[in-house]
């Protein structure tokens, strides 16, 4: 007897870890195509070829599922901006590598920047502590080299690491809209170049 065409594909029994992956890994799916009101739990289940209540057993609601998610995006965004920092000294080249780590994010992510770029919870607290975090930690990072070498106070250094990892988002956003229309290295270094024009205007500090 042959099983239906309908019926479900029996999910292979998984160590937690690996299991909780394979659901985040379904669940962006959703989400990145659906948005969070749109996705239902039973369609995030079906993606993964579990039961919900397999679902359930990792993450009691959709809100739960998508903060998890959300943590992780956020975290590789940040990890991401903070390696691009530490990969050189020269400040000179700190910009484009802070750039490049953002066209990265949106380019080879499977589309996760959606969920910390467009999200359609932001009203949600959690949601929205998050989102901010996200951009206040990569703003940090960056602010924290131009106060050592611009010679600026923290507000004003402050302003401007929030106003390049802004540059970033919205551009790489904008890169990714218009069917890469430039090369990735191209635009990449094109905003770099109009962001070091600006940030080197003022003087280091000796």
């Amino acid at each position: 007897m042959t099983a239906s065409p309908q019926a479900r594909p029996v999910s292979t029994r998984l160590p937690r870890s690996a299991r909780r992956r394979q659901l985040l890994g379904a669940a962006q799916e959703v989400f990145v195509a659906q948005g969070y009101h749109a996705a239902a739990m039973d369609e995030i289940a079906d993606r993964a070829g579990v039961s919900k209540p397999v679902l359930y057993q990792h993450f009691p609601g959709k809100l739960e599922l998508y903060l998890a998610l959300l943590d992780e995006s956020v975290d590789e965004l940040v990890r991401i901006v903070r390696d691009a920092l530490a990969s050189t000294t020269d400040n000179k080249q700190r910009v484009p590598a802070t750039f490049k780590a953002f066209f990265d994010f949106v380019g080879t992510s499977g589309e996760a920047f959606r969920l910390v770029f467009e999200s359609d919870l932001r009203n949600e607290p959690a949601v929205r502590e998050r989102l901010d975090r996200s951009m206040r930690e990569c703003a940090d990072m960056v602010s924290q080299f131009i106060r050592e070498d611009a010679g600026l106070g923290d507000d004003e250094a402050a302003l401007l690491g929030m106003a390049l990892v802004g540059m970033a988002q919205v551009t790489s956003r904008y890169w990714l809209s218009s069917d890469r229309a430039i090369p990735k290295d191209a635009a990449e270094q094109l905003i770099a170049r109009l962001a070091w024009r600006g940030i080197s205007g003022w003087p280091l500090t000796g």
